[in-house]
């Protein structure tokens, strides 16, 4: 049975239980996604999500040609890398899909997006003053990635198993790795940079919008409704549960 097989026989997940919020689970692990509804309308990542009816890019139409134009580049982006090297792109993709949690298509691209601010130098405006710059930063953690992943595993990065790949990256995460390039790095901050820089750009794009339900752009339209969170705009749909996800953590702590 393939990965959709598997995701299609699944029946979504009683939401109202606080077991599927990672720190309220043993090891505070989040289950796997794919007992998220299938997405009916427009795209998400890997065709599931809380908001299976509804598609942002529906709107497109009251968009100004600014805003238009900025969503659409987004959904354009090249797939030809520039900035990353050949022997580093895999490391890259590999990298912003385990931490998005990205393993079937489609996917957002993450890494392609990270590339195109590194080559046209859109970066973030500061630089901790312990660390090199953005772009040398990247190019060492990927450095380091692979040197990681071949002396634990005897593989490149892109190659490891998903649980060893999760584990590097986890290493990473609370900066336990230290060899190599890592030692030219604050990998803390580093880190930061990067974790940054991936949840910037998957969320910077439409088909995040659809998983998550945001409006996407209020301009030129605006938004009508000032009263409680539960009272839809007008191209908003309702979600697959209908909970507080805020009140079920509180109580559920």
């Amino acid at each position: 049975m393939g990965v959709l097989d598997q995701r299609e026989s699944l029946e979504p997940r009683d939401l109202s239980r606080p077991d599927h919020l990672p720190n309220l689970r043993p090891g505070g692990r989040a289950p796997h996604p794919n007992w998220l509804p299938r997405q009916r309308r427009g795209t998400t990542p890997q065709m599931i999500g809380r908001y299976p009816d509804y598609d942002v890019l529906a709107s497109v139409d009251e968009w100004d040609a600014a805003t238009t134009q900025v969503v659409q580049a987004r959904m354009n982006v090249s797939a030809q890398m520039t900035f990353f090297h050949l022997d580093e792109q895999a490391t890259l993709r590999r990298l912003c899909d385990v931490v998005m949690a990205q393993d079937a298509e489609p996917r957002i691209p993450v890494a392609e997006l990270i590339d195109q601010k590194l080559r046209t130098g859109h970066l973030d405006g500061f630089q901790y003053d312990d660390m090199p710059d953005d772009y040398d930063t990247w190019r060492l953690v990927v450095s380091g990635l692979e040197h990681e992943a071949r002396e634990c595993y005897a593989v490149a990065f892109a190659e490891c198993d998903l649980k060893d790949a999760q584990r590097i990256v986890s290493d990473f995460a609370t900066a336990k790795l230290s060899e190599g390039p890592w030692n030219e790095l604050n990998v803390s901050r580093a880190w930061s940079v990067c974790l940054r820089a991936i949840v910037s750009a998957f969320y910077s794009h439409p088909w995040a919008w659809n998983e998550i339900g945001f409006g996407g752009p209020a301009y030129p339209q605006g938004y009508m409704r000032l009263g409680p969170l539960s009272i839809l705009e007008p191209h908003e749909t309702r979600g697959a549960t209908s909970e507080d996800p805020v009140r079920q953590v509180i109580d559920s702590s």
